[in-house]
Protein backbone atom coordinates (compact mmCIF):
# COMPACT_ATOMS: atom_id res chain seq x y z
CA UNK A 1 0.00 0.00 0.00
CA UNK A 2 2.80 2.53 0.50
CA UNK A 3 4.47 3.58 -2.70
CA UNK A 4 7.80 4.07 -4.47
CA UNK A 5 9.27 7.67 -3.39
CA UNK A 6 6.59 8.00 -0.29
CA UNK A 7 8.59 8.91 3.10
CA UNK A 8 7.33 7.40 6.21
CA UNK A 9 8.09 9.30 9.16
CA UNK A 10 8.24 6.82 12.69
CA UNK A 11 8.07 8.53 16.61
CA UNK A 12 11.15 7.21 17.99
CA UNK A 13 10.05 7.96 21.92
CA UNK A 14 11.12 5.38 24.26
CA UNK A 15 8.67 4.19 27.15
CA UNK A 16 9.97 4.28 30.47
CA UNK A 17 9.57 1.37 33.00
CA UNK A 18 8.12 5.14 34.75
CA UNK A 19 6.06 2.50 37.72
CA UNK A 20 7.69 2.95 40.85
CA UNK A 21 6.20 0.97 43.79
CA UNK A 22 7.19 1.75 47.14
CA UNK A 23 6.43 3.28 50.66
CA UNK A 24 6.12 6.63 52.48
CA UNK A 25 9.30 6.93 54.98
CA UNK A 26 6.16 6.80 57.90
CA UNK A 27 4.39 3.82 56.73
CA UNK A 28 1.90 3.05 54.24
CA UNK A 29 2.69 1.80 50.62
CA UNK A 30 2.62 4.22 47.39
CA UNK A 31 2.51 3.68 43.94
CA UNK A 32 3.92 6.36 41.64
CA UNK A 33 4.16 7.05 37.51
CA UNK A 34 6.71 9.12 36.04
CA UNK A 35 5.03 11.50 33.26
CA UNK A 36 7.79 13.50 32.65
CA UNK A 37 10.92 15.42 33.72
CA UNK A 38 10.25 18.97 35.10
CA UNK A 39 13.48 20.15 36.67
CA UNK A 40 16.81 18.11 35.51
CA UNK A 41 19.13 19.87 37.13
CA UNK A 42 17.39 18.86 40.70
CA UNK A 43 15.54 15.77 39.05
CA UNK A 44 11.93 16.94 40.03
CA UNK A 45 9.34 14.94 37.90
CA UNK A 46 5.90 15.31 37.64
CA UNK A 47 3.77 12.73 38.53
CA UNK A 48 0.76 10.64 39.21
CA UNK A 49 0.47 8.91 42.45
CA UNK A 50 -1.64 6.24 44.60
CA UNK A 51 -1.23 6.00 48.31
CA UNK A 52 -2.61 5.01 51.37
CA UNK A 53 -3.69 8.57 52.64
CA UNK A 54 -2.82 12.02 51.34
CA UNK A 55 0.73 12.95 49.81
CA UNK A 56 1.53 16.35 51.37
CA UNK A 57 4.44 18.39 50.35
CA UNK A 58 7.63 17.53 52.33
CA UNK A 59 6.19 13.58 52.07
CA UNK A 60 9.26 10.99 52.32
CA UNK A 61 9.39 7.95 49.84
CA UNK A 62 11.53 4.73 49.74
CA UNK A 63 11.52 2.51 46.89
CA UNK A 64 13.93 -0.14 45.73
CA UNK A 65 17.53 0.13 45.03
CA UNK A 66 18.31 2.76 47.25
CA UNK A 67 15.77 5.01 45.29
CA UNK A 68 14.56 7.98 47.63
CA UNK A 69 11.73 10.96 47.06
CA UNK A 70 10.15 13.63 48.45
CA UNK A 71 6.86 15.31 47.36
CA UNK A 72 7.70 18.68 46.15
CA UNK A 73 3.74 20.10 45.82
CA UNK A 74 0.58 19.39 44.56
CA UNK A 75 -0.11 20.96 40.98
CA UNK A 76 -3.11 20.48 39.07
CA UNK A 77 -5.27 17.57 38.65
CA UNK A 78 -3.98 16.04 41.75
CA UNK A 79 -0.72 15.23 40.37
CA UNK A 80 3.06 15.87 42.16
CA UNK A 81 5.99 17.51 42.15
CA UNK A 82 8.50 14.50 43.43
CA UNK A 83 12.03 15.25 44.03
CA UNK A 84 14.11 11.88 43.26
CA UNK A 85 17.45 10.89 44.74
CA UNK A 86 19.87 7.58 43.80
CA UNK A 87 22.97 5.86 44.61
CA UNK A 88 23.78 5.68 40.79
CA UNK A 89 22.26 6.95 37.44
CA UNK A 90 18.69 7.67 38.22
CA UNK A 91 17.45 6.36 35.00
CA UNK A 92 19.74 3.80 34.94
CA UNK A 93 18.43 2.73 38.53
CA UNK A 94 14.83 3.18 37.09
CA UNK A 95 15.48 0.61 34.30
CA UNK A 96 16.20 -1.75 36.85
CA UNK A 97 13.11 -1.88 39.10
CA UNK A 98 10.69 0.26 37.47
CA UNK A 99 7.53 -1.12 36.13
CA UNK A 100 6.56 -1.26 32.45
CA UNK A 101 3.44 1.43 33.07
CA UNK A 102 0.65 -1.38 30.69
CA UNK A 103 -2.41 0.12 29.85
CA UNK A 104 -4.96 -0.60 32.85
CA UNK A 105 -7.07 -2.51 30.12
CA UNK A 106 -4.28 -5.50 30.19
CA UNK A 107 -5.49 -6.61 33.27
CA UNK A 108 -2.23 -8.39 34.44
CA UNK A 109 1.28 -7.32 36.28
CA UNK A 110 3.74 -6.33 34.25
CA UNK A 111 5.96 -8.96 33.21
CA UNK A 112 10.18 -8.79 32.11
CA UNK A 113 9.40 -9.21 28.81
CA UNK A 114 6.95 -6.05 28.84
CA UNK A 115 9.66 -4.23 28.47
CA UNK A 116 10.74 -5.54 24.86
CA UNK A 117 7.02 -6.17 23.90
CA UNK A 118 5.48 -2.69 24.72
CA UNK A 119 8.44 -1.14 22.85
CA UNK A 120 9.00 -0.29 19.03
CA UNK A 121 11.97 -1.88 17.70
CA UNK A 122 13.32 1.53 16.44
CA UNK A 123 12.73 3.10 20.05
CA UNK A 124 15.93 5.42 21.43
CA UNK A 125 14.68 8.36 22.91
CA UNK A 126 13.45 7.41 26.51
CA UNK A 127 10.56 9.88 27.80
CA UNK A 128 7.22 8.07 27.27
CA UNK A 129 4.91 6.92 29.16
CA UNK A 130 3.16 4.97 26.76
CA UNK A 131 4.46 3.53 23.35
CA UNK A 132 3.69 5.01 20.07
CA UNK A 133 1.30 1.84 19.14
CA UNK A 134 1.13 1.86 15.71
CA UNK A 135 4.93 1.69 15.12
CA UNK A 136 4.42 -2.16 17.24
CA UNK A 137 3.17 -3.63 13.69
CA UNK A 138 6.85 -3.15 12.16
CA UNK A 139 9.82 -5.42 12.46
CA UNK A 140 13.35 -4.97 11.44
CA UNK A 141 12.21 -6.99 8.88
CA UNK A 142 9.50 -4.54 7.48
CA UNK A 143 11.80 -1.48 7.07
CA UNK A 144 14.36 -3.84 5.52
CA UNK A 145 11.45 -4.84 2.96
CA UNK A 146 10.28 -0.93 2.64
CA UNK A 147 13.80 0.48 2.07
CA UNK A 148 14.96 -2.16 -0.95
CA UNK A 149 11.45 -0.65 -2.65
CA UNK A 150 12.86 2.87 -2.34
CA UNK A 151 10.29 4.12 0.22
CA UNK A 152 12.08 6.56 2.75
CA UNK A 153 12.05 6.17 6.44
CA UNK A 154 12.88 9.03 8.88
CA UNK A 155 12.06 9.80 13.09
CA UNK A 156 10.92 12.44 15.08
CA UNK A 157 10.41 12.12 19.01
CA UNK A 158 7.40 13.08 21.06
CA UNK A 159 6.84 11.33 24.10
CA UNK A 160 3.71 10.19 24.40
CA UNK A 161 1.96 11.03 27.63
CA UNK A 162 -1.47 10.19 29.91
CA UNK A 163 -2.92 13.11 28.36
CA UNK A 164 -3.12 11.63 24.58
CA UNK A 165 -5.81 8.66 25.90
CA UNK A 166 -7.64 10.76 28.69
CA UNK A 167 -11.41 10.36 26.96
CA UNK A 168 -13.35 13.28 26.16
CA UNK A 169 -15.77 13.68 29.11
CA UNK A 170 -17.19 16.88 27.35
CA UNK A 171 -20.36 16.51 25.21
CA UNK A 172 -18.33 20.16 23.56
CA UNK A 173 -15.27 19.01 21.95
CA UNK A 174 -14.35 22.34 22.40
CA UNK A 175 -14.45 22.43 26.32
CA UNK A 176 -11.57 19.10 26.03
CA UNK A 177 -8.21 19.99 27.37
CA UNK A 178 -5.21 18.61 25.72
CA UNK A 179 -1.98 18.24 28.32
CA UNK A 180 1.01 19.39 26.58
CA UNK A 181 3.48 16.52 25.78
CA UNK A 182 7.29 17.62 24.68
CA UNK A 183 8.61 16.43 20.99
CA UNK A 184 11.68 16.87 19.49
CA UNK A 185 12.37 17.41 15.50
CA UNK A 186 15.70 16.73 14.15
CA UNK A 187 17.38 19.05 11.72
CA UNK A 188 17.75 16.23 9.14
CA UNK A 189 14.36 14.85 9.32
CA UNK A 190 12.85 18.57 8.88
CA UNK A 191 14.86 18.87 5.74
CA UNK A 192 14.01 15.19 4.37
CA UNK A 193 10.22 16.18 5.21
CA UNK A 194 10.39 19.43 3.93
CA UNK A 195 12.14 17.92 0.19
CA UNK A 196 9.19 14.95 0.09
CA UNK A 197 6.35 17.76 0.34
CA UNK A 198 8.37 20.09 -2.27
CA UNK A 199 8.88 16.93 -4.76
CA UNK A 200 5.23 16.17 -4.15
CA UNK A 201 5.92 12.89 -2.45
CA UNK A 202 3.87 11.25 -0.12
CA UNK A 203 4.41 11.87 3.58
CA UNK A 204 2.95 8.84 5.84
CA UNK A 205 2.85 9.53 9.53
CA UNK A 206 3.46 6.29 11.19
CA UNK A 207 0.75 6.64 14.40
CA UNK A 208 -1.25 9.66 15.48
CA UNK A 209 1.63 11.28 17.54
CA UNK A 210 3.44 11.50 14.42
CA UNK A 211 0.15 13.46 12.75
CA UNK A 212 0.16 16.04 15.53
CA UNK A 213 4.13 16.44 15.75
CA UNK A 214 4.01 17.30 12.14
CA UNK A 215 1.04 19.34 12.18
CA UNK A 216 1.77 21.20 15.04
CA UNK A 217 4.92 21.88 13.99
CA UNK A 218 4.27 23.33 10.32
CA UNK A 219 4.95 27.27 9.39
CA UNK A 220 2.37 29.46 7.95
CA UNK A 221 4.54 28.81 4.67
CA UNK A 222 4.11 25.31 4.60
CA UNK A 223 7.72 24.27 5.81
CA UNK A 224 7.93 22.13 8.90
CA UNK A 225 10.23 23.76 11.76
CA UNK A 226 13.18 21.83 13.36
CA UNK A 227 13.82 21.93 16.88
CA UNK A 228 12.00 21.19 20.45
CA UNK A 229 8.79 21.93 22.15
CA UNK A 230 6.00 21.47 23.23
CA UNK A 231 2.26 20.63 21.80
CA UNK A 232 -0.76 20.55 22.75
CA UNK A 233 -2.91 20.73 19.71
CA UNK A 234 -6.41 18.49 19.92
CA UNK A 235 -6.87 17.74 15.78
CA UNK A 236 -10.38 17.51 15.73
CA UNK A 237 -12.96 18.06 12.42
CA UNK A 238 -12.28 21.20 10.59
CA UNK A 239 -8.51 21.14 11.10
CA UNK A 240 -6.30 21.56 7.77
CA UNK A 241 -3.60 19.17 7.17
CA UNK A 242 -0.43 20.23 5.91
CA UNK A 243 1.90 17.73 6.77
CA UNK A 244 0.50 14.58 6.18
CA UNK A 245 -0.92 12.78 2.99
CA UNK A 246 -1.42 9.05 5.39
CA UNK A 247 -1.63 7.72 8.72
CA UNK A 248 -0.74 4.47 9.59
CA UNK A 249 -2.96 3.93 13.32
CA UNK A 250 -4.43 1.34 15.57
CA UNK A 251 -8.06 0.83 16.28
CA UNK A 252 -8.80 3.21 19.41
CA UNK A 253 -10.95 3.52 22.21
CA UNK A 254 -14.38 5.09 22.04
CA UNK A 255 -15.05 8.76 23.23
CA UNK A 256 -10.79 9.12 22.71
CA UNK A 257 -9.15 12.40 21.28
CA UNK A 258 -7.80 9.46 18.52
CA UNK A 259 -10.80 8.65 17.44
CA UNK A 260 -11.41 12.63 16.75
CA UNK A 261 -8.60 12.84 15.27
CA UNK A 262 -8.79 9.85 12.81
CA UNK A 263 -12.56 11.10 11.93
CA UNK A 264 -10.91 14.97 11.49
CA UNK A 265 -8.59 13.00 8.66
CA UNK A 266 -10.64 10.73 6.79
CA UNK A 267 -14.31 11.85 7.79
CA UNK A 268 -16.60 10.71 10.67
CA UNK A 269 -18.94 8.69 9.03
CA UNK A 270 -16.23 7.02 6.88
CA UNK A 271 -14.28 6.09 10.17
CA UNK A 272 -17.55 5.22 11.74
CA UNK A 273 -18.01 2.48 8.85
CA UNK A 274 -14.65 0.86 9.08
CA UNK A 275 -15.32 0.74 12.69
CA UNK A 276 -18.41 -1.19 12.34
CA UNK A 277 -16.43 -3.48 9.84
CA UNK A 278 -14.23 -3.83 12.63
CA UNK A 279 -16.46 -4.66 15.37
CA UNK A 280 -18.14 -7.22 12.75
CA UNK A 281 -14.88 -9.11 11.24
CA UNK A 282 -13.49 -8.93 15.08
CA UNK A 283 -10.38 -6.93 14.69
CA UNK A 284 -8.48 -6.17 18.41
CA UNK A 285 -8.50 -3.13 19.39
CA UNK A 286 -5.64 -0.84 21.23
CA UNK A 287 -2.26 -0.84 21.95
CA UNK A 288 -1.99 -4.54 20.90
CA UNK A 289 -4.60 -4.14 18.17
CA UNK A 290 -5.17 -3.92 14.89
CA UNK A 291 -3.81 -1.46 12.25
CA UNK A 292 -5.26 0.80 9.28
CA UNK A 293 -3.44 2.56 6.90
CA UNK A 294 -5.60 5.86 5.87
CA UNK A 295 -5.33 7.77 2.82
Amino acid sequence: MLHEGDLLVRNETKVLPARLLGSKQSGGLVEILLLRQHDSENNIWRCMTRSSGVLKAGTLLDFPAGITGEVVETVDDGQRMVRFSSPGSFLETLELVGHVPLPPYIRRDDQPFDKDRYQTVYASNPGAVAAPTAGLHFSEETFADLSQRNIEVCGVTLHVGPGTFLPVRSENLQAHRMHAEAYDIPFQAAERINNARAEGRRIIALGTTVTRTLEHAVDANGLLQAGQGETDLFIKPGHSFRMVDALVTNFHLPKSTLVVLVSAFAGREFILRAYRTAVAQSYRFFSYGDCMLIE
